[in-house]
């Protein structure tokens, strides 16, 4: 008889330890739901948050905006929305939606010839996506027939107001050039850059060598200069169409601490 009493005993204490155990998981999985729904709910405050009051949004143009665009429209959006990068404004930009939207039709209200350099990212630096810049990118930013070619099917078939030289600081291959480098294609792509560096040491006071950086940024400056001059001279359908005020052609220089890109004169 006390036999049975001590396994009756130690029976009843077992089922007395489990029933505490699934108490206590239950209260442990009801509090951690309960606080990942607060922490969920609180995100989605903050989405809702900063969606009402930091983020900008941008949509592809439509053909009648960039119709009723001016050149001079264009020139201080794209100086607003450097504004923007440098001050690191959020935005959203909705890329699969503006790829349906875009799809079937295009209408930038700019051309932009960049370098091929990684570190300029051409849309983020004028605040821009989907739909709103035609980007060319080559070593140097240099002009050349095709270049040429698809800036004439930029604006004169496709209605950009504006055609926008950009070089950068510590350019590649500027120093390349500088240097005499040669080496496969790049040589001839190089050569492009000579007249720029002739120009410069003309009038430049100091060393005149790719590890100045002062000469190099005054050979970029240079360069984006000549190749606007190239463009003049290159197609008459460009110079005519900036004759026309059509479109106008500018170039500026990214600062690659600031974010900053200077229009220059």
């Amino acid at each position: 008889m006390l036999l049975f009493d001590i396994l009756k005993k130690d029976f009843y204490m077992k089922i007395n330890n489990v029933i505490v155990f699934a108490l206590f998981l239950i209260t442990f999985s009801s509090c951690f739901k309960t606080n990942n729904d607060t922490i969920q709910n609180s995100e989605k405050q903050s989405s809702v948050q900063i969606a009402k009051e930091d983020i900008l949004t941008t949509e592809p143009l439509t053909k009648e905006q960039q119709q009723q665009l001016k050149p001079e429209d264009v020139i201080n959006r794209l100086i607003q929305g450097n504004t923007d990068f440098t001050k690191d404004n959020l935005t959203i930009r909705n890329t699969t939606e503006r790829v349906r939207k875009a799809a079937l039709a295009q209408y930038p209200k700019a051309v932009i010839l960049s370098c091929l350099d990684s570190r300029v990212p051409v849309e983020d630096i004028f605040h821009s996506g989907i739909g709103n810049l035609f980007v060319a990118r080559v070593a140097g930013n240099i002009v050349n027939d095709d270049i040429l070619g698809s800036m004439e099917y930029a604006c004169k078939v496709s209605g950009a107001k504006l055609i926008f030289v950009l070089g950068h600081e510590y350019c590649g291959a500027v120093k390349s050039a500088i240097d005499g480098v040669k080496m496969g294609n790049i040589t001839g792509l190089l050569t492009k850059i000579n007249p720029a560096i002739r120009k410069t040491k003309a009038n430049f006071e100091g060393s005149k060598i790719s590890s100045n950086a002062a000469f190099v940024e005054a050979v970029c400056d240079e360069n984006v200069k000549l190749a606007i001059t190239k463009i003049h001279e290159k197609s008459p359908i460009l110079r005519k169409m900036e004759i026309d005020k059509e479109i106008i052609i500018v170039g500026g220089v990214y600062d690659m601490k600031t974010g900053k890109v200077q229009i220059l004169k």
